[in-house]
């Protein structure tokens, strides 16, 4: 006879409020001692590159290109297939984030560094390795003492093919000082004039013309300083923050939600906007009156999310024989809902590298307000019109050794 588990009571260990943890010198050295840990991977959540998941992933983001989310675009293009976005890896798990040490002291994602190394198309299976790599104690406006905690991610394929590397980290920060400090207590909504929805619902209509596709971005043919075009997301919306959810293939709800809460009590609570009923405390990205008491001025966007539409400005620019080796942004204000956000763009160096032409690209996005909200660099590998060099599908330079002519 097997015996069955002893129940836990979950009212003895849900608390009634969020907990409000500090961030002491005990704290912060127990989080250093983690350092070199490999982590649990956080979900999974979609493990698996399918036709339907890409494009699902694809419509978290707002993203309309071709490439990622039409079969038989993909099965036309030089690589024969769909493939994947390449910030699909968020689908899995999202680098970074804040999942260990300092219990009860509230994260913030504010920043990805992304190194990629080859396409994931339908078939592939995702899987990662997670290792803390650092923690950082500073001083900041917002909330005053904050900690940073740093994670490198490591995706493969099925092969255990390295798909990319990427960098995170987050901002951990006390609830009260956040709310006593009150930085952003004096920003009040937004009212946009007609004129303005009208050009930001053109640029967003648009957009699918703006994308490069199939004709080649050639090197040669790129100009230090010249602005790339610019992708709009917004106002940010409920549906814009929850579409991000599904398109990632997030969803605790009930037994699932209650048995996580009753794991890792000081990640939940019991809201009373809610019934009672279990809430997560990242909450706030759905509930005003939950980013409220963390120190933000209402509900607010998910920074994968926003990473990943900086990506769009360049995969959109690029064309489909280009090759996106690296990108970083970072998360330098909060995006709350009402928000608009402009990605921009520029390249600000070209030049040849082990046989590579590529190109610099100085990234950064800003609100209706013209306050920077997030600033980022990236370089992308494109095609050259010189006939001895191509771009293999993975992205690396290849040497054609064409024949000499004689």
């Amino acid at each position: 006879m097997i015996d069955k588990p002893t129940a836990v009571e979950p009212s003895q260990t849900v608390t009634d409020a969020i907990v409000e943890g500090r961030i002491t010198d005990e704290a912060i050295e127990n989080a250093r001692q983690m350092i070199g840990t490999i982590l649990r991977p956080e979900g999974p959540y979609l493990q698996d590159a399918t036709q339907d998941t890409l494009r699902n992933f694809c419509n978290g983001i707002g993203d309309l290109n071709p490439l990622f989310r039409d079969t038989e675009y993909g099965r036309e293009s030089r690589y024969s297939s769909m493939v994947a976005h390449p910030m699909f890896p968020y689908a899995f798990g999202w680098p970074g984030r804040s999942r260990w040490g300092l219990p009860g002291v509230h994260g913030f994602f504010v920043g990805n560094d992304w190194e990629f190394f080859r396409h994931l198309r339908p078939g592939d299976r995702v899987s990662c390795v997670e290792r803390v790599v650092g923690v950082e104690e500073k001083t900041g406006s917002f909330s005053g003492r904050l900690v940073i905690q740093y994670v490198e991610s490591s995706f493969f394929n099925q092969r255990d093919e390295l798909v990319a590397r990427v960098l995170g980290w987050t901002t951990r920060h006390e609830r009260q000082a956040a709310r006593d400090n009150a930085k952003y207590s004096q920003i009040q909504p937004y009212t946009y004039t007609d004129a303005e929805h009208d050009a930001i619902d053109d640029a967003v209509l648009s957009e699918r013309d703006r994308i490069r596709g199939a004709p080649p971005r050639y090197w040669e043919d790129m100009e230090v300083d010249e602005a790339i075009p610019a992708v709009v997301r917004g106002p940010l919306s409920l549906m814009d923050t929850m579409g991000f959810l599904v398109g990632c293939g997030r969803g605790y709800t009930h037994g699932v939600l209650l048995d996580s809460a009753v794991r890792h009590p000081s990640h939940y609570f019991r809201n009373p906007e809610a019934g009672g009923g279990v809430e997560y405390t990242g909450i706030g990205h759905h509930r005003d009156s939950v980013a409220r008491q963390v120190g933000v001025p209402g509900t607010y966007d998910y920074g994968p999310q926003r990473t990943a539409w900086m990506c769009t400005l360049i995969t959109n620019w690029m064309g489909d024989s280009a090759f996106i080796k690296r990108l970083r942004a970072d998360l330098r204000r909060f995006n709350v809902v009402g928000d608009t956000t402009w990605c921009r763009g520029k390249i600000v160096k070209k030049y040849e590298s082990c046989g590579q032409r590529l190109v610099d690209l100085e990234i950064w996005a800003e609100n209706q307000r013209n306050e920077v909200t997030t600033k980022g660099v990236a370089t992308v590998l494109l095609p050259s019109r010189d006939t001895a060099v191509g771009v293999a599908m993975d992205g690396s330079q290849v040497d054609l050794q064409l024949p000499q002519v004689r």
